[in-house]
């Protein structure tokens, strides 16, 4: 059919792109718009080959398959079709498995069911020159594209290049209409954090807020060397002095009632009642005293609960097409919608008691949420604790936003607390 088809091989096509611009094939270092690399692709192809469009593949690894944001959005743009292989870690670098494989049955068969005149292969991969030399033999006219070398030479498959039909180079001014470096200080210069994050990552604990131990003073009797020679026992002799947040240990020993005035047997009186022990909890907004004993659910419906049908449809289409993915984003989406359809305004009242304490059921369903945009995932077998923080910290300051636009009075929670910012 007088139809023309474009198979983009991803990887290669940002990482070439990410070495013209950036310097190196990293594709954190550049920021792409797809829905324009998608529509450049687009008038191109039937610009050159003089074939109106059937489809675009798009070719790309994500881990376990798992479609990433970028992905989600592209898989809803029209005439476009996502194939994704797995991506691997090995030796600290990460690698496409079955994108080749994947990309050479898509051309066989499109070949073979005789579905288009013309293919336009985005790629520089050797391994599809089999699949080039299949197409070529039912018909189809190949034209192989290639990304500008950042150092004027092929980063192409000789080959391939050979065996190609037509033959284009998508320069730098092509290029630089989608995909445009990253702004860095060094080459490997990470972003800066969100001053909400780095406050949670790194909030110090006030010096007036630090416990001081002070000596007790040592009974006369006890002052002078015993007659046989040896120190006189002391009860508190293995209890050295402790400053800083009071670790469980401390805290259980405050609950059995060893303080000064306790019930020692060496020093007898009624036995003081236990302290009102208290953790120090870390959040953007400083060092925040909460009761140690666990507090109850305050009763707060889930999202699950305040959504309909058709809300839980919309909120699907919203986190496809407008939805980054980033973590502080993440977690001001889910409070909005979960503020937003709050029958009871008193429900955000209590919510904002409870900080910085996302309560139990809501933080899980927040979680589960993020983990839709591929967040929460394991990275070099670690979970990345930052993703979490920053997800606590946009929910918070969702939270704190709406709290004061809806004038609610003043509460221990994120509008009220020292040190907010502005």
């Amino acid at each position: 059919m007088d139809r023309c088809v474009v198979l983009v091989d991803a990887g290669y096509l940002l990482g070439a792109a990410a070495s013209l611009l950036a310097g190196e094939p990293s594709r954190s270092r550049i920021t792409v718009d797809h829905a324009a690399v998608v529509r450049g692709l687009r008038e191109r192809a039937e610009r050159e080959t003089g074939r109106p469009l059937l489809r675009i593949y798009w070719f790309d690894g994500a881990p376990d398959r798992v479609p990433q944001p970028e992905h989600r959005r592209l898989r809803v743009m029209p005439r476009v079709t996502v194939r994704l292989g797995a991506l691997t870690r090995t030796d600290g670098r990460w690698a496409q498995k079955g994108v080749d494989a994947a990309m050479h049955a898509e051309l066989s068969e499109l070949a073979r069911n005789r579905a288009c005149s013309d293919v336009v292969l985005v790629t520089g991969d050797g391994d599809l020159l089999p699949g080039m030399m299949s197409a070529k033999e039912h018909g189809v006219a190949v034209h192989l594209w290639a990304i500008q070398a950042a150092d004027g030479d092929y980063n192409q498959s000789e080959d391939l290049v050979a065996e190609a039909d037509e033959r284009r180079v998508l320069d730098r001014e092509w290029i630089t209409r989608a995909v445009q470096p990253r702004d860095a200080v060094g080459p490997c210069a990470p972003q800066p954090p969100r001053p909400e994050i780095a406050a949670i990552l790194s909030a110090p604990l006030p010096e007036s807020a630090l416990p001081t131990a002070t000596p007790k003073p040592v009974p006369a009797d006890e002052a002078a060397p015993a007659k046989n020679g040896h120190a006189p026992e002391r009860a508190d002799e293995d209890a050295p002095a402790r400053s800083g947040v009071p670790t469980p240990k401390d805290l259980a020993g405050l609950a059995g009632g060893r303080g000064p005035a306790g019930g020692h047997p060496t020093h007898p009186g009624p036995p003081a009642p236990p302290p009102a022990a208290t953790l120090r909890w870390s959040s953007e907004r400083g060092w925040v005293e909460r009761p140690a004993a666990e507090a109850p659910d305050p009763g707060l419906p889930t999202l699950a609960q305040l959504t309909t049908a058709e809300q839980r449809w919309a909120d699907r289409e919203e986190d496809i097409t407008t939805v980054s993915g980033d973590p502080f984003e993440v977690g001001q989406v889910f409070a909005r919608r979960w503020i937003e359809r709050l029958s009871d305004t008193s429900a955000l009242r209590t919510l904002s008691a409870e900080y910085p304490r996302v309560p139990h059921r809501i933080d899980g369903e927040l979680l589960r949420y993020a983990a839709r945009f591929g967040l929460l995932a394991h990275k070099d077998d670690q979970i990345d604790e930052h993703d979490r923080y920053a997800i606590r910290a946009g929910f918070w300051r969702e939270v704190d936003a709406r709290s004061v636009a809806e004038h609610a009075p003043s509460a221990p929670g994120p509008s009220s607390a020292p040190g907010s910012p502005g």
